[in-house]
């Protein structure tokens, strides 16, 4: 018999949770995590993207030692007693692994349960939800701005990395608004750094919070049950 595999890095597991993510956050898990890589998510938001993290490792690890218990089960090996040593360890793997997805998946929980009750207690026609235009100046401003004046007009412009430039007035009004601050420790010639304030990080993570919810979707393939059964030994 070949040694035993190790799990091989894949695409991403899809998790009973991400339709309730998705929902209560306005965004697919894909770009939350995205979100994530930049900074751009408060800290609620982010902690409940680092626990789905976890979660969709340890889904991995389950379909993983399901799938190899399947093959292992299928006829293709000779029935002797290294394959039922085989069938018998991987029998605990996928027990440990169940275990793990499970802790997981309470940890998940424990973040998206505050950040669900949040939403519930938010009016569903705020007036302090972001424009269109301003996500946008956030979203530019996230992956890096800094505001420059030019030498000889002294006209103020703010670049930012992914090429874009968001008008000086428009960074005053967020910049009111306390969504944005800029480093004036740097001179306006060399440029000033503009970040994201708190605010600002919890303004963008529900800017898009209240649409219509969607009823949830039939499971897709690879989807952790709702109440799995384990392996008995």
């Amino acid at each position: 018999m070949p040694p035993d595999p190790a799990p091989a890095a894949a695409r991403r597991a899809v998790s009973p949770l991400d339709h309730r993510i998705e929902a209560v956050t306005g965004h697919d898990v894909d770009t939350l995590w995205a979100y994530r890589d930049r900074g751009v998510l408060d800290a609620p938001h982010a902690r409940l993207v680092d626990r789905h993290r976890e979660l969709a490792s340890a889904q991995t690890s389950v379909i993983f030692y399901r799938t190899l218990l399947h093959r292992l089960a299928s006829g293709e090996f000779p029935v002797d007693n290294a394959l039922l040593e085989r069938i018998d360890r991987t029998v605990d793997q996928l027990e440990e692994a169940a275990t793990a997805h499970d802790s997981a998946a309470r940890r998940v929980l424990a973040a998206l349960e505050p950040i669900e009750a949040t939403a519930q207690r938010e009016p569903p026609d705020g007036h302090d939800r972001l424009s269109a235009a301003d996500q946008a100046a956030l979203l530019s401003i996230a992956g890096g701005a800094r505001v420059h004046a030019h030498l000889l007009t002294g006209r103020m412009s703010v670049p930012t990395a992914s090429g874009t430039r968001i008008p000086y007035a428009h960074l005053q009004r967020l910049e009111a608004a306390g969504l944005v601050s800029r480093d004036v420790s740097h001179p306006v010639e060399a440029g000033q750094p503009v970040t994201l304030t708190e605010p600002g990080r919890s303004a963008l993570a529900s800017s898009r919070r209240h649409r219509p919810a969607t009823a949830p979707a039939a499971p897709r393939p690879g989807t952790w049950p709702t109440s799995p059964t384990r392996p008995h030994r």
